[in-house]
């Protein structure tokens, strides 16, 4: 066994005992299980955050893109540092209402808000279907991960499977508890070696960053820049605008706010959080040391980049750091997800089937469906071929669909009733699946100039506007609302 095998395997070992541990003196009923009592302080709330957004997207995904796209690479600085901002006003207002009536999910956010729980439920049915790409691409950076690190002695399948029951076990265990704890050690190594790495490359190979720049512009002119066409000025801002408005409507990210023993936490966040964004730097920095250095990576080999120099710049011990690292930037996201997904699943779907159903037992019911929900993502993943930028932006078409209606939930007299928030989601969902599975892009209608690099999930976002304003109007003017307004 080789020495880098054995510390990726070592990470493995603390994720899991990690875990195990924090479940330690607790009674895991639902409150404790999903949303860790509320009772986090601001450091555990900001590395469970960090923990979420950082993730193998961050390790792997980041790299890639700057590998094989260049310039268009910069969104990701852009959307996560808009989202921070943005939450220093919209977090404290949606803990206080989820602490006044103990909700447990996104989809019980929704449904309180708007008195309905056919709401709640397509929320939920929403969140599911955004989650499994998520899951998927935690999965996916994991193999690739443990099969590079490990010089090939285990394959991307059997690391996918490794990581599926290290996950389950833990999850099943210790909940929200065991994701906070671990990503103590996952934040602080991620930071320390990303640092190292963005830094150490370029001075390596090419003197600096001056001279990294200079060999790049050099061998392929306007790399570092948008192109004209394609990833563009347009479908940059236009997916930055997508991914900033989407940022806390995931599942799991929106469910970790409830965990936080006070509002201030997120106010506080919201000051360190756009600082803690420059580590995408130097991400970016090995992609950008990568492209010169280790040619010819295409399509999903792009995630390779990061491993593919690492491995011909240092000693196997090394690579197993950083394999073991990549191994908690998977574990700690992918927890949360499960936990996330298996909650949406027994409290939005089920148990409001089954009005006699406490919460012991949705509780039980949550930690059985972790297991199921975990070997259903590992099926897509063995079967799919997307890179992980692809998949991240995939599901963020589908999240930022719930954005309208929230914000307009935050309002002193909400303009929507429930009529009118189903229509959107539906409307915005139905497109993007449409847009999805047929391949549709509006690359493929020259006559919109400019307008055929907008992010299809900027259109998914009008259609859900556009249909929520017409069915707001049609409500407010139907004889049945003019009466309710009179009485």
């Amino acid at each position: 066994m080789s020495i880098a095998l054995i510390i990726v395997a070592a990470g493995f070992v603390l994720a899991i005992g990690l875990g195990l541990y924090a479940r330690l003196g607790r009674e895991m009923g639902l409150e404790q299980w999903t949303v860790g009592g509320r009772g986090f302080g601001t450091a555990l709330v900001f590395l469970l955050m960090a923990g979420e957004i950082y993730t193998t997207f961050t390790f792997l995904g980041g790299s890639g893109i700057a590998y094989g796209k260049g310039g268009p690479a910069y969104y990701i600085l852009c959307y996560l540092t808009l989202a921070y901002i943005t939450s220093y006003w919209m977090l404290p207002p949606v803990w206080r209402y989820a602490k006044q009536h103990s909700l447990y999910t996104q989809p019980d956010f929704f449904a309180r808000k708007y008195g309905s729980r056919a709401l709640g439920i397509l929320v939920a049915l929403v969140g599911i279907v955004a989650l499994v790409p998520y899951l998927v691409l935690q999965f996916k950076g994991l193999g690739i991960i443990v099969s590079t690190a490990s010089y090939g002695a285990l394959s991307s399948t059997s690391a996918v499977w490794i990581g599926a029951a290290a996950l389950t076990a833990y999850v099943v265990v210790s909940g929200v508890h065991g994701s906070a704890w671990t990503a103590v050690i996952k934040d602080t190594s991620i930071l320390a070696l990303v640092i190292f790495l963005g830094i150490y490359l370029p001075i390596h190979y090419y003197g600096g960053f001056e001279g990294l720049f200079g060999a790049i512009e050099s061998a392929k002119p306007g790399f570092l820049a948008l192109p004209a066409k394609g990833q563009s000025p347009t479908w940059f801002s236009s997916t930055v605008l997508l991914t900033a408005l989407g940022g806390y409507m995931w599942p799991h990210t929106f469910a970790s706010l409830y965990t936080a023993r006070e509002p201030a936490a997120f106010r506080r966040n919201a000051v360190i959080l756009p600082i803690y964004q420059l580590i995408n730097l130097f991400v970016f920095m090995i992609g950008f040391t990568a492209v010169l250095q280790v040619p010819g990576l295409t399509g999903p080999d792009v995630d390779l980049s990061l491993f593919k120099l690492s491995l011909q710049s240092f000693p196997p011990w090394f690579i197993g750091v950083i394999g073991a690292t990549g191994v908690l930037t998977a574990l700690v996201p992918g927890s949360m997800i499960l936990i996330a997904g298996v909650t949406l699943i027994a409290n939005n779907l089920v148990r409001p089937l089954r009005p006699t159903m406490d919460d012991a037992a949705t509780a039980r019911l949550c930690k059985i469906l972790v297991p199921v929900l975990a070997l259903v993502c590992v099926g897509f993943t063995l079967s799919g071929g997307d890179t992980i930028v692809q998949l991240l932006l995939m599901g963020y078409n589908f999240v930022t669909q719930l954005f309208p209606c929230f914000i307009t939930s935050l309002m002193r007299r909400n303009p929507l009733d429930r009529r009118a928030a189903m229509a959107g989601i539906v409307a915005g969902v139905a497109t993007v699946a449409v847009t999805v599975l047929s391949g549709f892009s509006l690359a493929s209608l020259p006559f919109l100039g400019p307008l055929q690099d907008v992010n299809v999930g900027i259109v998914a976002l009008v259609v859900n506007l556009l249909v929520t304003a017409a069915v707001a109007q049609a409500t407010r003017a139907s004889p049945t609302a003019r009466a309710r307004a009179a009485e």
